[in-house]
């Protein structure tokens, strides 16, 4: 009987070889700092240095980097973040940690990210800021976003959670916002188990988010020196994660440069599939594809015939708006309403070879 190969995932955990992490997770466990330390701020230097981007604080999560964000910018009780529905819940449950009103923009239809347009028609003299999320890694109008933000005085935050290493007319994702995060959670492109990063355009802000960080304290001085005046939170990273983070960031090139090439390849070649089409681009925008997304005129069927050769699909995400906790913020989304029927994700990472994804095309071509 033969036995079947294994399915090929929709998503996967990344990690540095064997014999590279488990000598210098051992170095790090035993060598009598395993909290916040010199680790952390080596992974802080390197994500800069890699990524273009200035003021790195790594985190304990993407989603504790974003609270930060949202609490530099005055999110608060009487307050309102512009966001979007369509995202992993995090980015939305954290605006209602705050005690700010998430106010839910429509998105393009053809790539999933927040319409300039929409956000723009709701900007009111409460809102404090502009959420945008490069859903699945794929960039969304930065720079109508920019010129949206600039117009109105209100601050814009790029949650890159899905999007290490896509870009804009030439320029890393998170180089635009006046803040932005990353997520190093266990799924994405790369992993620190968990973990996360914020960026800083505006370097003074660095000594009070660093704060927040940590409880309101200001890492360093001996607590009976130190004077909290506002609450802060427990979002460092530790030295494990750090370590890791530096170890991941060796051969994150290698990782992201395959994640793009199958992106491109189903791009191209869906483009002729009649029923299908990829996602678009903007126009300057470099995906890094976390997620393929491709948008089908019967999803279901996709995911039917993709699973009968053993291959993962779905639509991953549910849009926030559907839960009960976001109910009183719902509105018309036509947009949001038309990407989410065809939407359905396919694999696009590292894991699947050349031959995966001739097998992945060839099904979805003979529907």
């Amino acid at each position: 009987m033969n036995k079947q190969p294994p399915m090929i995932p929709l998503v996967k955990v990344a990690m540095p070889p064997r014999d590279v992490l488990m000598p210098a997770l051992e170095s790090v466990l035993y060598g009598g700092v395993i909290a916040e330390g010199e680790h952390v701020y080596s992974f802080e230097a390197a994500f800069s240095e890699l990524f273009g981007l200035p003021g790195t604080l790594a985190t304990s999560s993407g989603t504790g980097a974003l609270h930060i964000a949202f609490e530099l910018a005055g999110a608060g009780v009487g307050t309102e973040i512009i966001t979007t529905s369509m995202t992993a819940e995090p980015t939305n449950t954290t605006i209602l940690q705050t005690g700010a009103v998430p106010v839910f923009a429509d998105v393009n239809p053809r790539t999933g990210n927040i319409d300039p347009a929409s956000v723009e028609s709701l900007l009111t003299e409460r809102t404090k800021a502009i959420c945008a999320v490069h859903y699945a890694g794929y960039p969304v109008e930065l720079g109508e976003l920019r010129q949206v933000a600039d117009r109105h005085g209100v601050v814009l935050i790029e949650d890159c959670a899905h999007a290490l290493g896509a870009r804009f007319k030439g320029r890393s994702v998170g180089a635009f916002g006046d803040s932005a995060i990353f997520s190093f959670q266990a799924i994405k492109h790369m992993t620190t188990i968990d973990g996360g990063a914020l960026t800083l355009k505006n370097q003074t802000q660095v000594p009070e988010a660093k704060r927040l960080r940590w409880f309101g304290l200001t890492k360093g001085v001996p607590r009976t020196e130190v004077d909290i005046v506002r609450p802060g939170y427990k979002y460092n990273m530790h030295n494990v994660a750090g370590l890791l983070g530096q170890l991941q960031l060796r051969g994150i090139d290698t990782l992201l440069n395959r994640h793009v090439s199958n992106g491109r390849f189903y791009d191209e070649r869906f483009a002729s599939v009649p029923g299908l089409a990829p996602a678009a681009i903007p126009d300057g925008a470099e995906p890094t594809y976390w997620l393929y997304t491709l948008l089908a005129e019967d999803s279901d069927d996709v995911e039917r015939r993709l699973a009968s050769i053993g291959v993962m699909a779905s639509k991953l995400h549910r849009p926030n708006h559907y839960h009960s906790v976001f109910a009183p913020y719902r509105r018309p989304m036509p947009g949001l309403d038309e990407f989410y029927r065809k939407l359905v994700h396919i694999p696009c990472g590292w894991w699947v070879s050349d031959e995966d994804r001739e097998r992945i095309v060839d099904a979805l071509a003979k529907g």
